[in-house]
C-alpha cells in the first residue's frame, strides 16, 4: 500500500487538505522530472493559495531525499523501471511490482480526491495517471522530452490532455488533445542583459562553460580535459564542472599541462544562472531540463547526448536544435578530440557563429511555462465555473 515520506507535519498537512482542493504531481526518479515538478508547484502556490500540492513518487527514488526539503507533502508507491535500456530481471520484477503500485495509487487518491492530476515523467508517473484516468479525475501528461517515455506513449490516449515541451513528442502519442507547454526553469535563468561576443573586443576571449550534468559525465570530463592538456587554445577560456567522481583526477590531468591557467575546474557549480550569463559557449549533454536551460537563457550549445539515456531520448531532444541550427549536436561514438577542438576553435574564430546560433536558439524560449501549465491543470474547472455562471 502507499506509504509516506511526510515529516511530523502530516497530521497537519491532511487536516488542511481537507479545506483546500489537492493538486498531485506524479514522477520522479531525475532532477530533470522532479525540479521542474516543483516550479509547477510553486506556481500552484504564486496563483492559486486556496490549493494544496502533494507529490506522489517512487519509493528509494531521488524525490523521497529533494522533495520533503521543498516542504512538499510526498507520498510514495513501490514501482520502478521498465524500459528497454534496463535488464530482463529488473523489467519482469517491476511488472511484478505493478499490482501493489496500483493499489497505492488508489489509496492515495481516495485519501487526497485531487481536484488534477500530472505526470512528470518517472516511475511513479504511470500508476498513478493510469488509476487517476480509470477513475475520472482530470489526468495530465508532462512530456519534457522529444521522444516521449514508454509510460507516457502508453497513456497518451486515456489522459484529458498532453502537454508538450517539443512539438515532435505529439507523433509518438495517441493523444485525444496536445498543448505546448514549455519547460519550467528557474526563474534566475531568466538572462540579463549582457554584452554579446559578437560585439565585443576581438581581445575578449571565447568563453566555454563544460558541464555533464550534477553527477558529471566521465566521456566529456576526458574528452574536454585530454584536448585542453594538448594545448593549442589561445584565446579561449574553460570553466569545467566535473562532478564528484572524476574531480580529483580531471584536476590532475590539468596540473600536469604545460599551461592551463585558461581553465578553472569544479566539482560542482552552485551558480548556475551566473556561470550561464559568463559564457558565450556550452558543452553539455542534452537531458530535457538542460536543453531548457540553454533555450531560457538563450545560449550557443554543443550537445553531447548520453547515449545510454532512455529511448534515446537525448540524442532526439538535441536533434530538435541541430536541425533549427540552434545548436551544435555531436554523437559520443563519433566525437575525436580533433573534432571538438576544431568545433571550438571554429567559434573563437567566428564570432558571428555565437551570435547566429543564439538567435535561433530564442525561438524555442517559452517563457512563463509552470504558469501556464497550471493553467491547463484547472482548465476544466474554470471551464466548468464559467458554464455555470453563464
Amino acid at each position: 500500500m502507499a506509504s509516506s515520506s511526510m515529516s511530523n507535519n502530516t497530521s497537519a498537512s491532511n487536516a488542511e487538505t481537507a479545506k483546500k482542493g489537492v493538486i498531485v504531481i506524479a514522477g520522479g526518479g531525475t532532477g530533470g522530472h522532479i525540479y521542474p515538478g516543483v516550479a509547477i508547484a510553486r506556481a500552484v502556490e504564486r496563483l492559486h493559495p486556496d490549493l494544496e500540492v502533494h507529490f506522489v513518487g517512487a519509493q528509494g527514488g531521488l524525490e523521497e531525499k529533494i522533495i520533503p526539503r521543498e516542504k512538499f507533502p510526498l507520498h510514495t508507491v513501490p514501482v520502478g523501471k521498465l524500459h528497454h535500456s534496463v535488464g530482463l530481471f529488473t523489467r519482469i520484477k517491476t511488472v511484478l511490482k505493478l499490482p501493489l503500485a496500483f493499489f497505492a495509487a488508489i489509496s492515495i487518491l481516495r485519501k487526497l480526491k485531487p481536484v488534477a492530476v500530472l505526470g512528470v515523467g518517472g516511475f511513479a508517473s504511470g500508476p498513478m495517471l493510469f488509476v487517476s484516468s480509470l477513475f475520472g479525475y482530470r489526468s495530465l501528461i508532462w512530456e519534457p522530452n522529444a521522444y516521449p517515455g514508454l509510460a507516457n506513449r502508453l497513456l497518451a490516449r486515456r489522459v484529458d490532455e498532453c502537454l508538450l515541451v517539443f512539438e515532435e513528442a505529439g507523433r509518438h502519442m495517441q493523444a485525444r488533445k496536445t498543448t505546448p507547454s514549455g519547460l519550467p526553469v528557474r526563474a534566475t535563468m531568466i538572462p540579463a542583459p549582457q554584452e554579446k561576443l559578437a560585439d565585443a573586443p576581438a581581445t575578449q576571449p571565447l568563453r566555454v562553460l563544460v558541464f555533464g550534468g550534477s553527477q558529471g559525465a566521465r566521456f566529456i570530463n576526458n574528452l574536454v580535459a585530454d584536448t585542453v592538456k594538448a594545448g593549442g587554445f589561445a584565446g579561449v577560456e574553460f570553466v569545467h564542472q566535473t562532478g564528484p567522481y572524476d574531480f580529483e583526477r580531471i584536476k590532475q590531468v590539468y596540473s600536469e599541462a604545460q599551461d592551463a591557467s585558461n581553465v578553472k575546474v569544479f566539482e560542482y557549480l552552485h551558480d548556475m544562472d551566473q556561470r550561464y550569463q559568463w559564457a558565450d559557449l556550452v558543452v553539455c549533454r542534452a537531458g530535457a531540463s538542460t536543453v531548457a536551460e540553454i533555450c531560457a537563457c538563450q545560449k550557443a550549445a554543443i550537445f553531447i547526448p548520453l547515449p545510454t539515456a532512455a529511448d534515446d531520448h537525448q540524442r532526439k531532444n538535441a536533434e530538435v536544435l541541430a536541425r533549427a541550427d540552434a545548436a551544435l549536436l555531436f554523437q559520443q561514438k563519433e566525437l575525436t578530440p580533433e573534432k571538438f577542438r576544431q568545433a571550438i576553435l571554429r567559434f573563437r574564430d567566428d564570432r558571428t557563429a555565437i551570435r547566429r546560433m543564439e538567435e535561433k536558439v530564442r525561438t524555442f524560449q517559452f517563457p512563463n511555462a509552470a504558469e501556464k501549465i497550471v493553467e491547463r491543470l484547472l482548465a476544466k474547472n474554470s471551464e466548468q465555473t464559467s458554464s455555470q455562471e453563464s
